[in-house]
């Protein structure tokens, strides 16, 4: 994969983070066979957000007969983590997802 990148300094911005624009989708969504998924909930979103990963984690490892290292490197690589739910305050709700295409 080749990527193209332009990068513009504005002088005295001020940002607090970086920002940037893009052209398209982000991403080319594998979603035609679903998505399995997995959550996190707890009150800090940190870990929250590590118990999904990690429950995808396991549950590659169960049905898929994978070392954990490899799950662990799979789901870093093709798996998107969201934020589900913020209104239950303070018990955050993150999903793990992993599109089922990818074993096919």
């Amino acid at each position: 994969m080749d990527a193209v990148l332009t990068i513009d300094l504005v002088k005295d911005a001020n940002l607090k983070f970086p920002r940037f624009t893009t052209a398209g989708p982000v991403t080319r969504h594998l979603d035609v066979k679903g998505y399995e998924v997995t959550t996190g909930i707890g009150p800090d979103l940190m870990s929250a957000s590590r118990d999904a990963v990690a429950g995808m984690v396991d549950h590659l490892c169960a049905t898929r007969q994978m070392a954990a290292v490899d799950a662990y490197m799979l789901v870093s690589t093709c798996g998107d983590l969201r934020i589900s739910e913020i209104v239950d305050q303070p018990n955050w709700v993150v999903s793990f997802y992993f599109p089922r295409c990818v074993f096919e």
